[in-house]
């Protein structure tokens, strides 16, 4: 059974930082490409970062770019999103995504999300 476990999330004021983690199990880890992707209230999901599985290539969204870094450990199937600069507008819940890059799949393809709220 595929499962993404996402941690990390909270409360953080604007210019703060935090790190999601999503540990994965159920699937060869680093065979897949693996994405963040956002769903703020009110509006529909975006995609912020992937990375590939093999060579570990990574893509961003513009509106992240240059403040979030995505990596991953394969040796212990976790994927990671460092986030700097924080801005009320990265509220949102954040879910670890397997598959696809640069794209939103279908929610089978996440995890539960963890919840990012940006606020002082």
């Amino acid at each position: 059974e595929v499962q993404l476990v996402e941690s990390g999330g909270g409360l953080v004021q604007p210019g703060g930082s935090l790190r999601l983690s999503c540990a994965a199990s159920g699937f060869t880890f680093s065979n897949w490409h693996m994405s963040w992707v956002r769903q703020a209230p009110g509006k529909g999901r975006e995609w912020v970062s992937s990375i590939g599985g093999i060579g570990g290539a990574t893509s961003y969204a513009g509106s992240v770019k240059g403040r979030f870094t995505i990596s991953r450990d394969n040796a212990k199937d976790t994927l990671y999103l460092e986030m700097n600069s924080l801005k009320p507008e990265d509220t949102a819940v954040y879910y670890c995504q397997r598959g696809g890059f640069g794209v939103v799949l279908g929610a089978q393809n996440w995890g539960q999300g963890t919840q990012v709220t940006v606020s002082s």
